[in-house]
């Protein structure tokens, strides 16, 4: 998502010139930045004009019809704004709905350049950040919650209003430290000009020692934006599990599936394009690999690692909300209430009964079944 703490999807876009490395003196900034000593990137180009345009159309549509129906729902039905995990789902809806709405420009910059200004290029790279952050603190936040119902059941049962309290405060922290963890692209991004006299919106360091800075924020990405939600989601979820296996609830297999469905969304969606900011960051304390070849085949598979990345987005609704028999229960209201669906026969009501999801109740009892 931005070169800095998650790339920018431009950020391969500026290592687009004709020129060869040939007799030149290769350093980390000339392989990134320095259009004198650059490799030939068309490949890379081309690459991103027939990649990224359909691929970030399907995730916006995607994403944007999960997400909205998450905030809709939420919006109608305001009484379900009881729990600690409920808040933090809204909270991740409209994260993830605001980062959709930059990839359009990020589609349009990989078609064409970028033609939208220098003060639109900080500020969609800067908005770009602050939702991928607040996303996954959120994420999270969520699975904190998880634990607190599930393992400690009592103290959740005796406090609700202070854990609802303390989720609205936890989103506030969120969002401003997600806010200032964006502060580099708002100070890095800048509007740079190829051989063809493309313009491409992307982050500019300032040459120094070892390229610090932009280790400095690579590993801020990395630390903040996998390693640490990673690390709490898996003692959390470790936790439930180890918990669930003692509970004598005939449906707790049903919880564990949900338990691992997201771990494994969240690894093999963020893992692959980490490793990458991870070889980034190598690259630039230690320049490793100098051949062009080489180079333009590492832009192609980041880009592609960074599209997988993208699609967690549209696949939080399903995993945090959707999975719910009482998220389900209450979507399917709202459409009857609006005449988008039939409403069912008697025999159908009689028959259907109520359970609670992993992800989203805030009883234990109804915490352990879908």
């Amino acid at each position: 998502m931005s070169t800095a703490m998650y790339l920018t999807p431009t950020v391969y876009a500026t290592m687009t010139d004709d020129y060869d490395m040939d007799d030149a003196a290769v350093t980390t900034t000339d392989v990134d930045y320095d259009l004198t000593t650059m490799c030939e990137r068309g490949k890379v180009r081309e690459f991103r004009k027939l990649y990224e345009p359909p691929l970030y159309c399907v995730i916006v549509l995607l994403g944007a019809l999960g997400n909205l129906l998450v905030i809709w729902m939420y919006l109608h039905f305001k009484s379900r704004l009881k729990t600690m995990t409920d808040v933090f789902l809204l909270n991740l809806a409209f994260a993830d709905i605001l980062f959709l709405g930059t990839l359009p420009f990020w589609a349009a910059d990989a078609i064409q350049g970028w033609t939208f200004g220098l003060a639109l290029c900080k500020v969609t790279s800067a908005v770009y950040k602050i939702n991928f952050f607040s996303s996954m603190l959120l994420l999270t936040c969520i699975s904190i919650d998880r634990y607190i119902v599930i393992v400690q059941t009592t103290k959740a049962q005796n406090s609700k209003k202070r854990h609802l309290m303390c989720s609205k405060l936890m989103c506030v922290f969120v969002w401003l430290l997600a806010i200032l963890l964006a502060l580099p692209e708002l100070i890095f991004a800048q509007n740079k000009v190829d051989i063809d006299q493309n313009q491409f919106c992307t982050m500019v360091y300032t040459p120094n020692e070892n390229n610090r800075i932009k280790i400095m924020v690579l590993a801020l990405q990395i630390c903040m934006g996998f390693c640490v939600p990673l690390f709490i989601m898996t003692f959390c979820y470790a936790v439930i599990i180890h918990t669930l296996l003692k509970t004598k609830n005939f449906q707790k297999h049903k919880a564990l599936r949900v338990i691992f469905s997201v771990v494994a969304v969240f690894v093999l969606s963020q893992l692959p394009y980490n490793s990458m900011l991870v070889f980034e960051a190598t690259q630039a304390a230690n320049v490793t690999v100098t051949d062009c070849d080489q180079l333009q085949s590492f832009d192609i598979v980041t880009q592609i690692m960074k599209s997988i990345a993208y699609t967690h987005c549209c696949l939080n609704p399903f995993l945090y909300a959707f999975v719910g028999v009482r998220f389900r229960r209450d979507v399917i209201k709202l459409l009857r209430s609006h005449g988008c669906v039939r409403s069912p026969s008697k025999h159908s009501k009689k028959s259907s009964s109520y359970r609670a999801s992993v992800m989203s109740d805030t009883e234990t009892t109804q915490a352990l079944s879908l």
